[in-house]
């Protein structure tokens, strides 16, 4: 496996948007903002998410241009529509709001409809922490799990992410599906040609189904689903995971009056390709209106190194807590540069020819 470095690819995925028509600064926001997933160790959603967006714009279910709406404003709370624009963009200007609004009211809250795929929650909680405020963000997705007991995807991977500052040199940040994994996990296994590991998916008859690459069409054709969080029944705690993705689906698409399940099929009525119709939900949360910020730091870094320091399972040798690992594998991947499989660089070049580019 190739490394690439973090610059010749951040560049070059801003040149890729450009030249399929997203305006020079929202191409490099979405740019940084996969970057960010790649440096994380987030491999489903960087680089090797680029040809999906590319695909799409291509197809005209995706609208390079980004033009938001706003529906509803009012004191700590807004609504808007993306219009099936840049998702990344849509989210990025969303939490720019919502910490915009929790720095007058204490809260800041913004519900988005008819957006599309933003890349890594994480990018958007961490913006929160950035301007030292607590972040939450959600969003809904085309179905692919199903709910316990049952074998129909109906509900997203539906991501849920929490991000909090710590005196620590890293925030802490939980951003994970509320599926046993994400879809986009599923893609990366098939770019490595790997199996998928047994009890993440089943078929129709509820048997576990391990051929990524069946899957993957499998999931589009809605005869096979991924599992919630917890596994497929209540002595594992399925019900769980099923609860959360659930929350989710309500956050993203009740507030805002948007789509939900299986209107995010990306069809219309006829079965040919449409915009996926995402939602949606920012949240940003003053600490200041709260406490003093140095002893909410103070105390959440205290939480976090007793985890840390706490006995380990024997055969253990550290426990870790949330954006510790993303943090680390930072500095790694900024040292060596970006991993990049054979089936990854197949479709960097494919862009590059069609597009007249030279990665390096």
């Amino acid at each position: 496996m190739e490394r690439l470095p973090v610059q010749t690819l951040k560049s070059f995925m801003k040149e890729v948007f450009t030249r399929i028509g997203v305006p020079a600064e929202e191409a490099g926001i979405c740019s940084e903002i996969l970057i960010a997933s790649d440096l994380r160790g987030i491999e489903s959603h960087g680089i090797g998410r680029l040809k999906m967006y590319y695909d799409r714009i291509r197809a005209g279910i995706q609208n390079p241009l980004t033009h938001i709406e706003v529906v509803r404003d009012k004191a700590a709370t807004a609504v808007w529509n993306g219009n099936h624009g840049m998702g990344h963009v849509i989210g990025f200007r969303a939490m720019e709001k919502a910490i915009e609004k929790a720095r007058n009211f204490g809260l800041g809250a913004v519900a988005v409809r008819d957006s599309t795929h933003f890349g890594i929650c994480g990018y958007y909680a961490k913006m929160a922490c950035d301007a030292e405020m607590i972040g939450l963000n959600f969003s809904n997705a085309r179905p692919s799990v199903c709910p316990t007991n049952g074998v129909q995807p109906l509900l997203g991977t539906n991501p849920i992410c929490f991000g909090a500052p710590t005196d620590l040199d890293f925030p802490f940040i939980y951003d994970a599906a509320t599926s046993i994994s994400q879809r986009g996990k599923i893609e990366q296994f098939a770019r490595e040609e790997r199996a998928t590991p047994e009890g993440w998916a089943i078929d129709l008859e509820g048997r576990p189904h391990t051929d990524t690459n069946k899957l993957l069409v499998d999931l589009v054709r809605q005869t096979a689903s991924m599992l919630p969080i917890g596994g497929s029944d209540e002595v594992s705690g399925g019900h769980k995971g099923y609860g959360l993705s659930t929350m989710v689906e309500i956050l993203c698409a009740a507030l805002q009056n948007g789509s939900f399940m299986n209107q995010l099929l990306g069809q219309d009525d006829e079965g040919n390709p449409a915009p996926y119709r995402l939602g949606h939900f920012f949240l940003a949360i003053n600490i200041d209106f709260f406490t003093e910020l140095d002893d909410f730091k103070k105390t959440s870094g205290a939480i976090c190194r007793e985890l840390q320091n706490s006995r380990r399972m024997p055969g253990r040798d550290r426990i870790w807590v949330a954006g510790e690992k993303e943090y680390e594998n930072e500095l790694e991947v900024k040292r060596l540069g970006v991993p990049i499989t054979p089936r990854l660089r197949k479709d960097i070049d494919t862009m590059c020819q069609e597009l007249g580019l030279e990665l390096i």
